[in-house]
């Protein structure tokens, strides 16, 4: 561990700060100021919180110990090189968007992806092909696209720089990507995973494998979400030859701190070390209980219902760890509500499901704590009102075009609506309308609506159920108590029918 050791000494040596951070390794936080507020442990915390002095090498031209915990990550996960991220998979899926298009240049993008690959792509001035997902056929869950979809876009747009997908999704939901690999390779194009959700894959039989082993040339993990690893801790992996090694780099640099938070570095370090020496058996334990959470709700809770590998579409697989239940009366937001009244925080909720994470740190009594929740809540009148089946979801709306490619949509790389070419007006009176910028659910983060795309009324309504449920979506404002939905100004010529006839994406 040798950033995490090489920040102990440091530390050890009582040193006298001349320098940044201003806190001076806690120094700063007296009792005085703190009192009664845990000032003790805000002190401890802060104590490795270095900057780039002799011996703690530089994130940016690493030399010393992050170049070798990075070449002992990258041994670990059998890829060439990884880079160290301290500004989470975001910064990962900018990177790789600006190291492989130049403005106009085009790549092959699934529709449901997160938020940061639509900003990558704003970003570098780019264009992408989106590509709908298919829906998971018992939970209406959208999923990655199929391998058909792939085949075929990548045959009409062969100038494309690279192909970029997103697997497993919030849900756990994610496939084998080897087919998508060998498909994008023949192609003569590198793919790119989004597996922020999926750091933990390959390190237990139990856990599907990482897209890496599927041949991904590109990885980005999100290491903080399942590993224990601070907030905005990730990794990103390269293997091969096709992911340009300097433009990826020239891209960290410009996106990420330069100031990067060596605490970050370290937890990156530790986890690394333990995943090393545990393997399998770090995850065990999560594993055996979250198959006892699974078996106790499906035997005996019918009041909930479990999204479950059986029945899925085939190349399809399901993180063990994660588990994602509809009640069968009420919302998804009410059973959050609920849970965490009974002191069970969940992940995530949507109108129909909550999802639920078991971690290597989760304990039997966690557990037991939760189970004994969901069994009081499921003899209560459901809170939120409307059963599952009556509720709109928003996935089938990723998907815009059916079985057909659609067209290129392209990105500015300077925000095309100004403010002043802007208003904000009620949902319903957005529809026809054109969204001056993303509307997405929050979490997981997934855009509904791109900037630039037309308002349908399907759309309007999904959002009105989604706010009434009590969800939360960024890109709406609120305007003397209503929610609203910033829109291009009929004057400018993002309103003008010069879009998609299907989408209403502006080309």
């Amino acid at each position: 561990m040798p950033i995490y050791k090489a920040l102990v000494r440091h530390s050890q040596g009582m040193p006298r700060s001349f320098h940044v951070p201003g806190h001076q390794y806690g120094r700063v936080w007296q009792k005085k100021w703190l009192e009664g507020l845990g000032a003790a442990e805000f002190e401890s915390m802060m104590a490795m919180d270095a900057t780039e002095l002799e011996g703690l090498d530089d994130l940016h031209h690493p030399q010393g110990i992050i170049a070798e915990a990075q070449a002992a990550a990258a041994q670990l996960f059998g890829v060439d090189h990884t880079y160290f991220l301290v500004g989470g998979s975001t910064a990962g899926n900018l990177a790789l968007i600006l190291a492989h298009c130049e403005p106009g240049e085009l790549l092959i993008v699934q529709r449901n992806v997160h938020k940061s690959i639509l900003n990558g792509l704003t970003l570098a001035g780019a264009s992408a092909v989106f590509l709908d997902p298919e829906l998971d056929p018992r939970s209406g869950l959208a999923i990655g696209p199929g391998i058909r979809s792939l085949e075929a876009a990548l045959c009409k747009y062969p100038q494309a720089k690279a192909v970029l997908l997103s697997s497993p999704n919030y849900y756990g939901l994610g496939c084998d990507l080897r087919p998508y690999a060998d498909a994008a390779h023949r192609a003569g194009m590198p793919l790119l995973v989004d597996e922020a959700h999926g750091a933990h894959y390959g390190f237990h039989p139990a856990i599907p494998a990482s897209a890496l082993a599927a041949g991904a040339d590109a990885v980005v993990q999100s290491a903080h979400k399942t590993l224990p690893v601070l907030t905005m801790g990730a990794w990103l992996h390269v293997q091969g030859t096709r992911v340009p090694r300097q433009a990826l780099a020239r891209a960290l640099a410009l996106l990420q701190s330069s100031s990067p938070s060596y605490p970050i570095l370290a937890s990156l370090d530790v986890a690394r070390a333990m995943l090393a020496e545990h393997g399998a058996a770090l995850f065990e334990p999560a594993v055996q209980l979250a198959r006892r959470l699974r078996d106790h709700i499906g035997h005996a809770l019918p009041q909930y219902e479990l999204v479950e590998e059986d029945g899925l579409l085939e190349g399809q697989r399901l993180d063990p760890l994660r588990l994602t239940i509809a009640p069968r009366r009420g919302s998804g937001y009410a059973l959050l509500r609920q849970l965490r009244e009974h002191g069970c925080w969940a992940e995530m909720a949507d109108a129909r499901h909550v999802v639920l994470l078991v971690g290597i740190g989760t304990t039997a009594g966690d557990v037991d704590a939760l189970l004994e929740s969901l069994c009081r809540i499921a003899f209560l009148e459901p809170a939120g009102g409307e059963s599952a089946e009556a509720q709109i979801d928003a996935a089938g709306l990723m998907r815009r075009h059916g079985e057909e490619i659609a067209e290129p949509v392209s990105f500015a790389p300077i925000a095309a609506v100004s403010a002043n070419t802007t208003e904000s007006v009620a949902i319903g009176a957005a529809v026809g309308r054109r969204a001056a910028h993303m509307l997405v659910p929050y979490p997981p983060g997934v855009p509904l609506v791109y900037a630039g795309e037309r308002l349908t009324a399907s759309i309007a309504s999904v959002l009105q159920r989604m706010l009434a449920l009590g969800g939360t979506v960024h890109g709406l404002v609120k305007i003397d108590g209503e929610w609203r939905v910033p829109v291009t100004s009929c004057a400018h010529n993002a309103c003008k029918s010069n879009g998609d006839p299907r989408t209403g994406l502006i080309k």
